[in-house]
């Protein structure tokens, strides 16, 4: 059995999972709005592989969360992972954490996914996705502005994040938007992870451990 570690520290949200054979198998999560990621996250490691009754010798790669997010976020998360995975002897394998923010949604009746995460004042980190998944357009740092939403007017859009509150101000304000859009407030989760992992596992896409650095964007101070 193939199982895998996953570990999502990008946000508020610290986040462990285990996955069997592309399932999940258990799931330890907490959102913290002090980012206690540092005091909390070998905790929820331990409890997540009690609750999957896996030992760490049983664990055949870990994946981690590689941003964009919380710059301290991504580096416990980061360091964790390659700990386990230089340790262990065993792979190294990363997943956008929009994407995993954005995975709940897709084959929905939406026709475009927009996963945000706060960036601070009027900027957030995004990409946009199609209900299969595709990109339809890359990981970015943007600054909301009158046209940050304009080529998709007449779609039906859902926002999900933790900057949804001050895209739907902003969204709410653009004249003659006509755009139909929902809003959801969430976090990333490993426990999202698991079918994506699994796959670039059995595809053998595997990360350099020794030169692997998350996807920062920018510096969160």
């Amino acid at each position: 059995m193939v199982n895998i570690l996953h570990i999502e520290t990008s946000s508020k949200n610290c986040s462990v999972s285990i996955g069997s054979d592309g399932k999940l198998n258990s799931l330890c999560e907490e959102i913290s709005p002090d980012f206690k990621h540092s005091e909390n996250l070998h905790s929820f490691i331990q409890w997540a592989l009690e609750g999957a009754e896996v030992k760490l010798n049983d664990i055949r790669a870990v994946s981690v969360g590689a941003g964009p997010g919380s710059y301290t976020g991504l580096r416990i998360g980061t360091a964790s992972a390659k700990g386990f995975c230089f340790g262990n002897d065993i792979p190294l394998i990363s997943v956008n954490s929009l994407y995993t923010l954005a995975y709940p949604y897709f084959n929905s009746d939406y026709d475009i996914i927009i996963p945000m995460m706060d960036a601070r004042r009027m900027e957030i980190y995004t990409a946009v996705f199609d209900t299969q998944g595709n990109p339809v357009e890359k990981t970015q740092a943007h600054v909301l502005n009158e046209f940050s939403f304009k080529k998709y007017e007449n779609k039906k859009i859902l926002f999900v994040g933790d900057a949804v509150d001050k895209t739907r101000l902003f969204f709410s304000e653009i004249p003659g938007n006509r755009s139909e859009a929902s809003f959801i407030l969430s976090y990333p989760s490993a426990g999202n992870m698991v079918s994506s992992s699994y796959k670039k596992y059995t595809d053998k896409n595997f990360e350099d451990i020794a030169y692997f650095d998350p996807f920062y964007l920018k510096e969160w101070k």
